[in-house]
């Protein structure tokens, strides 16, 4: 009953506001002033009088023009400050809640028993021959440190974006009230603040691994063959494959730049941007985001489960030589030919296992 009551005060208070706002616009007439009646008017203040014996505190008419989007009278400065509620914002929300939000759910879905359905099918791809135990410098203690600062950068973006976006409808029914707003509290400021950090770390990213991703000609060869993911022999490539460098260019630089620049709209409102241009990025933001995170499903795999050896490539820093020969022959030929400095004799060397012998 209490809550009842409320209500009503609280609706007749808005309305009493919104009535006030629409009435300011009309200028205040002197005494010597004789205003001229206008038959639409004062057709239409009869209708309200009408209104009131019969229907009291509905307004539907103040209501109507408020959910215009027309500007009214406001003594706030700034963009759309004159404008109480803008009708786009249902659209909006529906389009998010109801088919971005729906299909990107179910899309990472698909993408991890795809990854699980393939890895049934492929297992771990080993080396065909045995590793010789002399190693060759792949990556750099600064290349190593910025593309892991990138991937833990990404990798608290996308489960914080996940709550965000799914929190209220998957996490909230099993974890409660109470836990999962301290939850959505910790992500969204988390994902508030990394988001600036990860467009540095795309940037960085871009400068240090540019020059070994430009597009050969033998690239061509790998995208044609799949990269041997289907054969039982990996296609020739240079320090990064095909697959690779369309992930660095597809994935790092576009994407990356995409969600950058949508998050930095819906980040700092304080640009003095709109409403509806907040819409519109939220929209682009959820989308590319997705699809990014999509993509990376598939690069960690790779570089984790699908490729023995992958990972400790990135982590230690060295490769075996025959797994160099394997899976990028013309960057090995480059090492041997001298184009490349080959790494020290006394740096460690990762353990890569060979394929297991087959009965």
């Amino acid at each position: 009953m209490l809550d009842s009551i409320v209500r009503r005060a609280g609706l007749f208070a808005a309305v009493l506001c919104v009535s006030f706002a629409v009435g300011a616009q009309t200028p205040t007439m002197g005494p010597a002033q004789s205003p001229a009646v206008n038959p639409v008017d004062a057709d239409y203040a009869k209708q309200q009088q009408e209104r009131q014996l019969t229907q009291p505190l509905n307004n539907q008419p103040v209501w109507s023009e408020v959910r215009s989007g027309s500007p009214q009278f406001t003594s706030l400065p700034g963009r759309e400050t004159n404008i109480l509620i803008q009708p786009e914002g249902q659209t909006w929300r529906a389009l998010r809640n109801s088919q971005v939000s729906v299909y990107a759910g179910w899309a990472l879905v698909a993408m991890v028993l795809a990854i699980a359905a393939f890895y049934f099918w492929k297992g771990t791809m080993y080396l065909h021959e045995p590793p010789t135990g002399r190693k060759i410098r792949r990556f750099t203690n600064w290349q190593m440190a910025i593309h892991w600062t990138t991937a833990y950068a990404f990798v608290t973006l996308a489960i914080t974006g996940l709550i965000i976006v799914f929190g209220k409808n998957v996490l909230l029914p099993i974890i409660g009230y109470t836990l999962f707003s301290w939850l959505a509290i910790l992500a969204k400021n988390l994902h508030n603040f990394v988001g600036p950090l990860f467009f540095v770390c795309i940037i960085l990213l871009f400068v240090t691994f540019v020059r070994d991703n430009f597009w050969r000609r033998y690239d061509w060869t790998w995208v044609r063959h799949f990269g041997g993911l289907i054969t039982k022999r990996d296609v020739p490539s240079g320090k990064f494959n095909a697959g690779e460098k369309i992930w660095f260019w597809g994935g790092v630089l576009v994407a990356g730049l995409i969600v950058s620049a949508s998050g930095f709209v819906l980040d700092f409102p304080n640009f003095n941007q709109t409403r509806s241009t907040m819409q519109i990025a939220n929209i682009i933001h959820l989308i590319i985001a997705s699809g990014f995170m999509l993509a990376a499903l598939g690069h960690i795999y790779m570089g984790t489960l699908g490729m023995a050896g992958a990972y400790q490539a990135m982590s230690k820093g060295y490769v075996d030589e025959t797994w160099a020969k394997e899976h990028h022959l013309y960057w090995y030929n480059d090492i041997k030919a001298g184009k490349i400095p080959t790494a020290p004799d006394d740096a460690p060397a990762p353990i890569v296992a060979p394929r297991p012998a087959t009965r």
